[in-house]
């Protein structure tokens, strides 16, 4: 394969030298006597160059400040410099700006040449894991969020455009299940900081002393138990992305330490005096409405308004039920796959049901019911009768038509057990609400006997009685 070396000289003759040289040794070199010319041939003709030989001053401007300028349309390529007076300042901009090499005219062409053998093999490795790198997030482009609704059709327009924009914060919003975290990593890996990390926290996961040192780092002695340095998760996403889902599950003091590092781009360790410079992308998710949060106190407006620079807002699946035609075929490749099954035939019957389903878990709960089905199938047929949903000790009704639900609008207890409609006329909160509320008018309101009821721990079980402000006895 010819590689290509874009040489920058306005010395005639070494330029001609130099081209001749190279095109012996098997290169395409293209020849640029100006900084501009240089330019036009980067942006305007689109050359994609392995190597730039480089004189360092030119008669419109210094290479260095070309370099900075430029590099991250030619971050592929190696730079080497070439300068009649070289000065340590400038050998030290070189290096620190990532040149290769620094090398005083006049250079002997053997040194030169042992010089762009090495140049080449850096480049062509950088090459390679940008290639690769591409090849990986490719499934992130804003294609990966499928559907033909209006509504998927204007979703992927948006991520489209923010994918093409340095945007510093965003939220995105939309209930549970609907893809808020494939949104955020579209935005990532499909963005101008995709060759860096992207770090993701729940901050619903975690309470909140461990939150605060998972995302600021500690220092040693910081804390019981705090043996070593840590880095948190701001500085290890730093040229790169944050993504903290469940935001509005961030206590306010821990959002005012937030915003301040957000406003001033730096922030101390815990138990660190040192201030530490970040250049992190912030997108943040919630099932919650934020905006009505702030209304009511549960959410910093300061906060909040520093992190709407945009918002994209998911769509439930029930208002973009099209889209069911694209995502049941795939999500049903996609288990064929991993179970060796071959579900090919859907009956009129099952999308029937299929489409008459309110979906209170969006495309979460889709998924979960079309892996169930394929796994269980004996056949072509997709099987009609795995379509409902059984739980141990919630006893949910199968997927039926709406117009043929009798199922009444509030949830009814049960002596043995707790049984809640899938017909639109509760919200998956309500939902996760009236079964610890009931669970803990069972247990006289006693936290460790309602959490050994629901099989979960008491630190589980308290955080959500405080999230949903339920009364216990602790």
């Amino acid at each position: 394969m010819i590689e290509t070396l874009l040489i920058i000289e306005d010395e005639k003759l070494l330029g001609t030298e130099l081209s001749r040289h190279y095109r012996s040794h098997g290169w395409e070199v293209i020849l640029a006597k100006t900084l501009e010319e240089a330019k036009n041939l980067i942006l305007k003709d689109r050359i994609e160059p392995l190597l730039i030989l480089s004189d360092m001053n030119l008669p419109d401007g210094n290479a260095l400040d070309f370099m900075e300028s430029i590099k991250k349309q030619v971050n592929y390529a190696e730079w080497l410099f070439l300068t009649g007076y070289g000065s340590v300042p400038d050998s030290v901009k070189a290096l620190r700006l990532g040149a290769y090499d620094f090398l005083e005219k006049p250079c002997d062409l053997e040194r030169l040449d042992l010089v762009v053998t090495s140049a080449t093999r850096s480049a062509l490795m950088q090459r390679r894991v940008i290639d690769q790198t591409k090849q990986g997030y490719r499934r992130y482009s804003p294609d990966a969020y499928l559907g033909q609704s209006e509504q998927a059709i204007n979703i992927r327009a948006l991520l489209s455009k923010l994918t093409n924009v340095p945007f510093s914060a965003l939220i995105i919003g939309g209930e549970s299940g609907t893809g808020k975290g494939l949104t955020a990593r579209i935005l990532h890996y499909g963005g101008p900081r995709a060759q860096n990390p992207m770090i993701e926290v729940n901050c619903a996961a975690l309470p909140r002393e461990l939150l605060e040192s998972e995302l600021f780092g500690h220092e040693p002695g910081a804390f019981t138990g705090a043996s070593g340095r840590h880095r948190g998760l701001l500085e290890q996403a730093d040229g790169g992305t944050l993504f903290m889902d469940e935001i509005g599950e961030m206590p306010l003091d821990l959002q005012a330490k937030l915003l301040k590092a957000i406003e001033d781009h730096k922030f101390r360790r815990l138990g660190g005096e040192k201030e530490i410079n970040v250049d992190v992308q912030i997108v943040v998710a919630s099932n919650r409405d934020l905006e009505k949060m702030t209304q009511e106190g549960y959410f910093r407006a300061d906060l909040y308004h520093r992190l709407s620079v945009f918002k994209v807002i998911l769509p439930p699946l029930r208002e973009a039920i099209d889209d069911l035609d694209e995502l049941v075929p795939l999500f049903i490749a996609e288990y064929n796959a991993k179970a060796g099954r071959q579900v090919k035939n859907i009956p009129d019957q099952v999308w029937q049901k299929l489409k008459s389903h309110h979906w209170p878990g969006n495309v979460r709960e889709l998924r979960n019911v079309i892996e169930r089905c394929v796994l269980f199938s004996d056949g072509h047929v997709f099987p009609m009768q795995w379509l409902q949903i059984p739980c141990q000790n919630v006893a949910i009704k199968p997927l039926e038509n709406i117009e043929e639900t009798t199922s009444p609008n509030l949830a009814k207890a049960h002596q043995k057990g707790i049984y809640l409609p899938l017909d639109g006329s509760m919200a998956l909160d309500d939902m996760d609400r009236f079964i610890i509320k009931t669970a803990l008018e069972r247990a006289d309101n006693n936290l460790t006997a309602a959490a050994r009821n629901l099989g979960a721990t008491r630190e589980t079980l308290r955080y959500r009685v405080r999230k949903y402000n339920l009364n216990i006895v602790d």
